[in-house]
């Protein structure tokens, strides 16, 4: 399986001088607290998938006029810019993703990683993790999409709590259901269901990590699932009762979610064959939604 983030990337979008190109997200494996207690972190471990955005910078006449991914991206290159004492050249920016946005893709975070990363490229400069972050914190909370492997991530604080590697991967099949999350107006709501449920999260993070720990995609998918079942209690997913009762029917092994999106879908350690595939098809439209396939995850 090719890595979802980092592998062979297709061809940047036309009319490039330099580029960054960063990959987005299904969802999480696990969103919710790093422990149980009365002040409860958000920690995420993100499901990276071989989905992009490409960002461009061709140096050129003319001023440079703002990136065209929007505000955040802007404040992205002001903040590179001031902390390396630069100044952007004359040029045109151009970008192209793959990611759909508000849905729990990370697009937000991979449009602000992939602006930076062309940043660094522009100007020759070795990449730096650290500057990233520093950042991404000034702007958003985040996805670890920055990082070429899995991580235990917290959010709010930007910091990587472990890295999980590259072992694991999963094939999937997922819709995405109408409408979008506003993470930041959610999180109150999300942080008291960590308070009330903290026992339970702590030990469904415990098994994720013993999954990523013993190389075991199995107890990884379970333990999404189980993410997934506690999420219904707070941002419910119109079609879950659906799709996690068919699970044993179609063979998954487990079902992720979009913990503050709209994506829900299966995990698959082998791909589904054609037949598998059509019933899947079908089994999603039943429900008013169109089936896609991708590879999550490395391995």
């Amino acid at each position: 399986m090719t890595p979802a983030g980092h592998g062979p990337a297709p061809a940047p979008p036309p009319e490039t001088g330099v580029f960054g190109v960063c990959h987005g997200t299904l969802g999480e494996l696990y969103q919710g607290p790093l422990r149980a207690g009365p002040d409860p972190d958000i920690a995420l471990v993100s499901f990276p998938v071989g989905l992009r955005t490409w960002v461009s910078f061709a140096p050129g006449a003319g001023a440079p006029g703002p990136p065209p991914l929007g505000e955040r991206s802007a404040t992205a290159v002001r903040l590179f810019l001031e902390h390396f004492g630069l100044t952007l050249p004359p040029g045109r920016w151009s970008t192209r993703s793959e990611l759909r946005v508000g849905v729990g893709m990370a697009s937000s975070t991979a449009d602000i990683v992939a602006t930076l990363r062309c940043l660094f490229r522009l100007f020759a400069l070795p990449y730096d993790n650290d500057v990233v972050l520093g950042v991404l914190a000034r702007i958003e909370r985040s996805d670890s999409v920055f990082l070429d492997e899995f991580a235990l991530h917290l959010s709010g604080r930007h910091r990587v709590v472990r890295r999980l590697g590259t072992g694991i991967g999963f094939h999937t099949a997922y819709v995405t259901e109408p409408g979008t999350v506003d993470t930041a107006a959610v999180t109150g709501l999300l942080l008291a269901h960590y308070r009330r449920h903290g026992p339970e999260y702590e030990q469904c993070l415990a098994e994720l990590l013993k999954g990523f720990a013993s190389g075991d995609p199995t107890v990884v998918a379970r333990a999404a699932t189980t993410s997934a079942v506690l999420s219904q209690r707070v941002l419910p997913k119109a079609t879950f009762g659906q799709v996690l009762e068919r699970r044993e029917r179609f063979g998954a092994d487990g079902v992720f979610v979009a913990h503050t999106g709209s994506l829900i879908g299966y995990l698959f350690r082998r791909r589904p064959d054609a037949a598998l595939a059509s019933d899947l098809r079908a089994f999603f439209h039943s429900l008013g939604h169109q089936c896609s396939f991708a590879q999550g995850g490395y391995g």
